[in-house]
């Protein structure tokens, strides 16, 4: 496997932020080429040529261009399987991707920037109205995660797992929108430890963020 490796990517994106994990925790390196949602650039011709879905993140990598997030990091797993993401058990394997899609599938999709913004223009809702739609959500999808979450040690065990690599992006939404978390104590340690990580820190949003 040879060829440069590129990332297309926007700092505050959470299914990015999901990839760069991924690609740090398999000491993949890569190129980031910025992809601002802000200012629309995922609707370019350029990138819409690329990825005609118009979403982060997507990854040029051995000759293909892979999208979705949990797609891109089931293919690093299965390529460069070492250090291994997915449980080797096909329950265990099940029971991650389960947590992982409470979060990529339930929660995430939900309240991201185009659904915020079809919010506003359509239904005519206040800032503070679409935050709270975000809460909502976030507090449901994590209430279930709190209840399936071990009382010591990661989702994933002694190493992170797939349903970590999401669920940290995840938290860094409920800060932004100050969703309280006094009901999740346990993803609250989960959390902490995981940003101990140096794959987890290299990959957060204010360590990618441009200048």
């Amino acid at each position: 496997m040879s060829g440069e490796i590129v990332l297309y990517d926007y700092w505050r994106s959470s299914a990015a932020y999901r990839v760069r994990i991924a690609l740090n925790l398999k000491g993949i390196s890569y190129r980031s080429v910025p992809v601002d949602l802000s200012l629309g650039e995922q609707g370019g011709a350029d990138y819409l040529a690329r990825n005609p879905q118009g979403l982060i993140p997507a990854l040029e990598i051995d000759g293909n261009l892979l999208t979705q997030s949990l797609a891109i990091i089931d293919y690093l797993d299965a390529t460069r399987p070492t250090p291994p993401i997915a449980p080797a058990d096909p329950a265990l394997r099940s029971s991650d991707i389960a947590r992982a899609l409470v979060i990529a599938a339930d929660i995430h999709p939900i309240q991201n920037l185009r659904v915020m913004k079809r919010l506003k223009s359509q239904f005519g809702a206040a800032q503070e109205q679409a935050v709270e739609w975000n809460r909502h959500w976030i507090s449901l999808g994590f209430a279930a995660l709190e209840a399936d979450a071990p009382e010591d040690g990661l989702f994933g065990g002694d190493s992170p797992s797939l349903a970590d690599i999401c669920l940290v992006p995840q938290m860094a939404n409920s800060r932004r929108f100050e969703t309280p978390l006094d009901d999740y104590p346990r993803l609250v340690r989960i959390d902490s430890q995981l940003r101990a990580l140096p794959a987890f820190a290299a990959a957060a949003p204010d360590a990618v963020r441009p200048a």
